[in-house]
């Protein structure tokens, strides 16, 4: 589809965003309203992560998931839904205990990763393709464990969005291609920025584009001043978009952003440079996505 993209908004992520605005939404019901109000304003896709109603922080807890799902397939807006696989990858080094972890390590098997993909069957799901110094923690992601969660995605139907955060990232979710553990075209997604992965800048991104399987679709986002940049770089070099309070809670200099606030200026920022955005339904059908609603919804 000719100068159409899909755009995601990744409403809530997992990051301790929630203390420095009250946009970020936590509850089942905020974070399902955000991926409507989203929506509404020209998303094609949500990007769900769960929190826990209390603490702020993140939930593996699958009746969250389902409460958010629920709530968005139940409205009357369409949206493509696209929960997180890449919950319980979080390992913190501590010297007292560096084989167990410190405070806050929480990991996950593929298994448990992928129980909320499992069982409400989303239409997308991101897997996180490689392991990576994420801040001052590490995020975990073993080849052998991607494999199985590869695996579980596979043969539930949904359609993995593969996250590379560093160039290695990249060959391993070919590798994943070549195995035959993902069906149809891939969709690969470029996670740019992030304290320590790749840089966020357009060299970059040329050299992870120009090495993608011939039948890929890709997408990129970076996090902070760098999110509208690299959405108006993707965009023009065939890339697929994403915004969202996961990766920018700003929507100018100290002016903190509501989701639908910025999925409004990127649809501005498109259309300004004749790119339209997909809806949910020519996106179902450009990417070969499952239809939740069995087509009475579109």
């Amino acid at each position: 589809m000719k100068n159409k993209v899909l755009l995601t908004a990744a409403v809530t992520g997992a990051g301790d965003t929630t203390a420095k605005s009250s946009y970020v939404p936590v509850t089942p019901k905020e974070i399902a309203q955000a991926a409507i109000e989203s929506a509404k304003a020209g998303a094609t896709v949500a990007h769900v992560h769960a929190r826990d109603p209390k603490t702020g922080g993140i939930s593996h807890n699958v009746d969250h998931y389902r409460e958010i799902v629920d709530r968005i397939r139940e409205s009357e807006t369409d949206v493509i839904i696209n929960i997180t696989s890449g919950g319980g990858g979080d390992f913190i080094p501590s010297l007292d205990t560096p084989a167990a972890g410190g405070n806050g390590t929480d990991i996950q098997t593929p298994a448990e990763r992928h129980e909320p993909v499992g069982e409400l069957l989303p239409e997308m799901c991101t897997l996180d393709c490689g392991s990576v110094n994420f801040g001052d923690m590490l995020y975990m992601s073993p080849t052998d464990w991607l494999r199985d969660q590869a695996k579980l995605i596979q043969d539930s139907g949904v359609k993995p969005e593969l996250e590379c955060f560093d160039t290695g990232h990249l060959r391993f979710a070919k590798q994943l291609v070549n195995e035959g553990l993902i069906d149809g075209d891939p969709m690969f997604q470029f996670c740019m920025g992030i304290p320590w992965g790749m840089d966020a800048d357009v060299e970059t991104m040329l050299y992870m584009r120009d090495r993608l399987p011939e039948n890929a679709h890709w997408s990129a986002f970076g996090i902070g001043r760098m999110q509208l940049p690299i959405l108006a770089q993707a965009a023009q070099l065939g890339g697929n978009v994403r915004v969202g309070l996961e990766d920018n809670i700003y929507l100018s200099k100290g002016v903190l952003a509501r989701n639908d606030q910025l999925v409004d200026k990127a649809v501005t920022m498109l259309s300004s440079n004749d790119i339209e955005v997909m809806t949910p339904e020519e996106a179902r059908q450009q990417f070969g996505l499952r239809n939740p609603y069995g087509g009475k919804k579109a």
